[in-house]
């Protein structure tokens, strides 16, 4: 039995190829979603009679990244990337086809094993999650921010009409944008007031985080953006005394191993401020027993990921997983729109920031201003 990373296993491919296995396990198996990448196409050049793909997140972002990891375990099987997009990835993500999709769980089901935490004929003791949309509004600062931001660039998708990649760049930009005036106006400006006063969701953030403390009780708050975690870390030292721990992408591996060992062992570290991407997978953080999702990623699978760092096997209590929305703006629409679409392939499909970039103007006008039907 060799044990390795998909990092050493892309640079001694040579070494590994020179004998047939019986069995190639690959845990962690989104790490393969890309064909192109050197680790997929070394994964993939190494004979074995038998292949596994480990995955809870087998889609992050398009069907694409299930096919790169069915066809390193089943090559060709799938056939193309090209005639699996034509059959399967475009008529499914962008028109909900149901006989597509039907097709599509009628050629893949004889490969899947899949576990839910929701059996209970697989996992009888775990507790309930419970989720629960949490609403802010707009503090005036934020309203004004926001909709300065939507009118010009509304203006400028306008001039940029018949130039789709000018327009795709400027509409990414634009949901950026507005997802960091919703979460403060100090994480867009970068100057002015940095209590959480001047934000809807940072006084709902220390309401709720003040409730939790008083019930002795811990918690993982989580966000996308390094920034807006220093100026929750702030806010939690200026409020208990004392900084929460914090993981994000700048910090070591051993950093992370002490800060998890902490939050797990220690009953006074009760909140663990995480950065989405940095903590998504890997971690084992059952001592929290409330999840916050201060900012939504859009992106189903890579969320219900970040929640079960506490929802998991060795959960003792009810997980009660907080989502943070702000009222009237794109958040709340977008949100809407994707627990519409949710049950599409049971989340074999994920829809996250790119679909924005086909609707039309009178379709993205109606959803930045709150006119969607």
């Amino acid at each position: 039995m060799v044990l390795t990373t998909y990092g050493v296993a892309r640079l001694e491919a040579a070494q590994l190829n020179q004998r047939d296995w019986y069995a190639l396990v690959m845990d962690e198996a989104q790490a393969l979603k890309n064909p192109s990448a050197a680790q997929t196409e070394a994964l993939k050049a190494i004979q074995a009679t038998l292949k596994i793909a480990m995955s809870g997140t087998p889609v992050e972002n398009r069907l694409a990244e299930y096919w790169s990891i069915m066809d390193v375990v089943y090559p060709q099987y799938l056939g193309d990337l090209a005639s699996f997009k034509e059959q399967y990835s475009t008529p499914i993500e962008r028109d909900n086809d149901q006989r597509a999709l039907s097709a599509f769980r009628q050629m893949t089901a004889p490969f899947i094993l899949r576990r839910l935490k929701s059996d209970a004929s697989i996992i009888q003791d775990l507790p309930d999650k419970i989720e629960q949309d949490r609403y802010a509004t707009l503090h005036p600062l934020q309203r004004e921010l926001y909709q300065k931001i939507v009118d010009d660039s509304l203006r400028e998708l306008q001039r940029q009409k018949n130039k789709p990649k000018a327009r795709q760049m400027i509409l990414l930009q634009l949901m950026g944008r507005l997802k960091q005036v919703c979460n403060h106006p100090y994480q867009y400006l970068g100057s002015g007031g940095r209590s959480p006063v001047y934000s809807g969701k940072g006084q709902v953030l220390m309401d709720l985080l003040t409730r939790i403390e008083q019930q002795g009780e811990q918690v993982l708050v989580f966000t996308q953006y390094r920034k807006m975690g220093q100026l929750i870390s702030d806010w939690v030292a200026a409020r208990w005394g004392r900084a929460p721990l914090y993981l994000h992408g700048g910090c070591t591996r051993a950093q992370r191993d002490d800060m998890v060992e902490a939050f797990q062992q220690d009953p006074r570290q009760w909140l663990f401020l995480l950065s989405l991407k940095a903590a998504g997978t890997g971690l084992n953080l059952t001592a929290a027993n409330h999840v916050v999702h201060y900012d939504l990623w859009w992106n189903p699978a890579v969320e219900a990921q970040a929640t079960d760092r506490a929802y998991r096997i060795g959960q003792q209590r009810n997980v009660q997983v907080h989502r943070f929305i702000t009222q009237e703006t794109l958040e709340e629409r977008i949100n809407a729109m994707i627990q519409s679409k949710k049950d599409l392939a049971d989340r074999t499909v994920v829809l996250g920031e790119q679909w924005l970039g086909a609707l039309s103007d009178e379709a993205l006008e109606a959803l930045l201003r709150g006119r969607a039907g």
